[in-house]
């Protein structure tokens, strides 16, 4: 896989109350990432990113809600998530990260 492919593929952290719940009880950790994302590239991309062991990765898409602006339709686009669970004992601290 390509290097700068996967410095790409993580678009940021999903920092929610349900993250952080996930985090703290299945050591599971939220990143909304780019549509045509893979679990391989996923996984591929927290492991060069982060330095940690993933074990699994589940990915959803959440549908954009159909909006109206005036007499005008709309969307929202499309938001594709990824669930990555890490080795027992592994942990990520996004504000140390940061640094």
């Amino acid at each position: 896989m390509n290097q700068e492919r996967l410095l790409k593929v993580l678009v940021g952290p999903i920092i929610s109350e349900k993250a952080t719940f996930i985090a703290d009880k299945a050591n599971q950790y939220a990143f909304v990432v780019l549509p045509d994302a893979t679990k391989t590239e996923v996984k591929a991309a927290v492991e060069l990113c982060f330095k940690r062991e993933v074990t699994s990765v589940q990915i959803l898409t959440i549908k954009g809600k159909k909006k109206r602006f005036g007499r005008y339709n709309g969307a929202r686009s499309n938001v594709r998530k990824a669930y990555v669970t890490l080795k027992e004992g592994q942990d990520i601290n996004f504000l140390d990260e940061v640094k």
